[in-house]
């Protein structure tokens, strides 16, 4: 867990300045997720204090990263940034956690562990949910995906190549480089279900 951990740091670290670099090029959306100024704190800390106190289980972190990814799909013009990617941390893993798990704690909780006031929390819960169109539900396909391709990275350390990242914008491109496609995924799984049953 402290590879994924630190591997996802890594990756986020990554992508935040590259879109820091890229916001004097392409003009980005100033949301309720944005600080005023860039938390002193670093990501890796940041995620170790949520994994610490948040005691979710391990999948919510992998489907935290697929809600990530399914956010800055929907919402193009609010790139992950060194302003905005504590708290879009701290509520997809506290999304992921009452999607997931059967116990999770209160809003008022991960608002203390993500150091934000609870009000604060509630908002960011709410545009996150908007922001990806309440699409929560992750197959069972798209879990095994998503976790494959991040042992695949973690396997080839150092750290991902951030413009194979589905969360990484190019200059070039204003569209997101998807590392996989679900809908194709989900295609490949009706094919091979079609051949076993011919």
């Amino acid at each position: 867990m402290s590879k994924l951990i630190t591997f996802l740091s890594s990756l986020l670290q990554k992508v935040a300045e590259s879109n820091d670099v890229n916001r004097r090029f392409h003009p980005q959306k100033i949301s309720v997720f944005h600080g005023l100024t860039i938390p002193t704190i670093s990501i890796q800390s940041y995620l170790e204090r949520i994994f610490k106190y948040a005691n979710c289980s391990p999948s919510c972190f992998v489907v935290a990263y697929v809600y990530l990814d399914r956010f800055t799909q929907h919402q193009p013009s609010l790139p992950i940034n060194s302003f905005n990617v504590h708290r879009l941390l701290i509520t997809s893993v506290m999304v992921a956690a009452k999607f997931l798990d059967d116990m999770y704690y209160n809003n008022a909780y991960y608002a203390k562990v993500g150091g934000i006031s609870t009000t604060e929390m509630n908002f960011l819960e709410v545009d996150f949910l908007f922001g990806m169109s309440f699409h929560l539900n992750v197959t069972p396909n798209t879990f095994h995906t998503y976790c494959s391709y991040l042992q695949r990275e973690m396997i080839l350390q150092p750290p991902v190549n951030v413009a194979e990242s589905s969360l990484y914008r190019t200059a070039r491109s204003p569209k997101l480089q998807l590392c996989f496609n679900e809908e194709e995924s989900t295609q490949q799984q009706q094919q091979q279900k079609q051949q076993l049953a011919v």
